[in-house]
């Protein structure tokens, strides 16, 4: 089973997610096992999306589900605790509205403290950097927060079909490509 993803446009995108506090919950269990479908289901679909925020499926809730590596995890009211000060730029893309992409800044860096979906305390030092603009991008979604609104600038927002018609024109504007 699998959730219908919410597209750019709907209202439910732009609300800041509430903390999650029962984790002994049906429902709670029942979202984070929906999520992760949907995320599995998406990627099987498009052949990209290593993550997936809990509003981007309708549930106003911090919880974001992983796929890195092969491996699935959740983030549950994640906090970013440190940023360096290095910056990069890439274009980003969005199972919210997967024909665009976005050329952003991020952090080339963070730390991050979250729970796990049985509420205990984790903690992620020093991401790498494709990790770190991942989470940099879900936790915006938490926040009501799209990588459209950090566009760089009015030149900075495509049509994935243009990137891959100009990839090397597109590459070059950016200091980092997901690969």
């Amino acid at each position: 089973m699998s959730a219908e993803i919410l597209l750019l446009g709907d209202p439910r995108l732009r609300e800041i997610s509430l903390a999650v506090n029962n984790w002994e919950s049906a429902e709670f269990k029942g979202q984070c096992n929906l999520l992760a479908e949907t995320l599995s289901n998406f990627r099987q679909q498009h052949n990209f999306g290593r993550a997936i925020s809990a509003p981007q499926i309708g549930f106003n809730i911090r919880v974001i589900a992983f796929n890195l590596q092969h491996r699935g995890f959740f983030m549950v009211n994640p906090v970013i605790t440190r940023i360096s000060p290095e910056t990069f730029t890439m274009w980003d893309d969005c199972m919210s509205f997967p024909d665009l992409l976005v050329r952003v800044r991020r952090h080339t860096s963070i730390c991050v403290k979250f729970l796990d979906t049985d509420g205990n305390p984790q903690t992620l030092e020093h991401l790498p950097q494709s990790e770190s603009e991942l989470v940099q991008h879900e936790i915006d979604h938490l926040d009501g927060v799209l990588a459209l609104d950090r566009a760089i600038d009015r030149e900075s927002v495509i049509y994935r079909t243009m990137f891959n018609r100009l990839p090397e024109h597109f590459r070059s504007m950016v200091d980092y490509v997901i690969s």
